[in-house]
């Protein structure tokens, strides 16, 4: 049901993807957009909660979302005034906010993962207090892995959303991560596969295989990569098994969804409530929370049983059918 809706909904937004994208350059398009409204709201956290840990790239779709829903203008917003909001880079426009609205409803992914793995959660805390070693471990390889994002993320932000949030880059990560999986898949299925009773646990990891899970979701930086494709699969390379290698990426997830979200918060959020109406935001959140919850459960029982290939050949087909659209 879920894999129908998610492939339902990548349709019909690549059929809205290539009416837009096949107008006369003169004709102004009749859905661009000044406000997110309620459906927008729904729809955006439908994609957001199904996209952000599965590994299919959440923030691949949610920027071919935002072009089907007429978010990606570049109509310039104003204030109750009626004068342009101002950023450090010029007038906002409709495109630079639904793209921070995008981080704001990642609040909801982390609340799924925040209430699914609470004990995770309160073993790191006994951790930091000093009354779990598993539980500091599990801490130190956490902060470990998410390291390289802090540091490369900083340096090239700018660079990134500049150059590769658009769609024909996308539309490349999507496919290139597609390829990447299958090999992935037809290795590990060759490799001794231990039961998860006697598999490495995640706080038993090394700061070498931390890190090595990292430095490889930096490479999710590049839109429609996939974060959670990236950390499962350096999951798989480390010796994990699929259910803790998605277990790893949910909780490297949790942190660096966080980071990224204040990130974004500290830098515009001044800026963003000048245009932002709360009620579809948080409407978008709940809605978010409430679909991540479905999808992690679900993977989990889905990679343990049949792994990736499934995600990767969705990936094609999705590439495939925006760049048929494209030409």
């Amino acid at each position: 049901m879920r894999k129908a809706l998610s492939l339902l909904l990548m349709l019909c937004l690549s059929v809205s993807l290539f009416a837009q994208d096949n107008k006369p350059a003169a004709e102004p398009t009749s859905i661009a957009k000044s406000e997110i409204t309620y459906l927008d709201a729904l729809i955006l956290g439908i994609v957001e909660g199904i996209t952000e840990y599965l590994p299919i790239s959440s923030t691949g779709h949610l920027l071919l979302t935002n072009v089907a829903l007429g978010l990606d203008s570049d109509t310039v917003l104003l204030d109750d005034a009626g004068q342009p909001i101002m950023t450090d880079d010029g007038p906002l426009t409709m495109k630079g906010f639904a793209d921070a609205y995008a981080i704001i409803i990642q609040a909801g992914a982390i609340a799924a993962v925040v209430l699914l793995y609470w004990g995770r959660l309160i073993d790191m805390l006994m951790g930091v207090l000093g009354k779990s070693r598993s539980g500091l471990l599990l801490t130190r390889n956490l902060f470990t892995a998410f390291m390289p994002a802090v540091v490369l993320g900083l340096l090239f932000d700018d660079l990134i959303e500049s150059l590769l949030f658009k769609t024909i880059p996308i539309v490349i990560a999507l496919a290139a991560g597609a390829v990447l999986m299958l090999g992935v898949e037809h290795w590990r299925k060759k490799q001794p596969h231990p039961d998860e009773a006697s598999g490495q646990d995640l706080h038993e990891l090394t700061i070498k295989q931390s890190l090595i899970v990292g430095f490889l979701q930096c490479v999710a930086m590049w839109p429609g990569t996939s974060r959670s494709m990236m950390t499962i699969v350096g999951g798989y390379l480390i010796g994990l098994t699929p259910k803790r290698a998605a277990e790893f990426s949910f909780l490297l997830g949790l942190i660096t969804l966080t980071a990224a979200a204040g990130y974004k918060a500290l830098s515009v959020g001044p800026v963003m409530l000048k245009a932002l109406d709360p009620g579809p935001a948080l409407f978008g959140i709940v809605v978010a929370w409430i679909s991540a919850m479905f999808a992690v459960k679900w993977l989990v029982s889905y990679l343990a049983k049949h792994g990736l290939a499934l995600f990767a050949w969705y990936r094609l087909a999705l590439a495939a059918l925006v760049l048929v659209f494209l030409l």
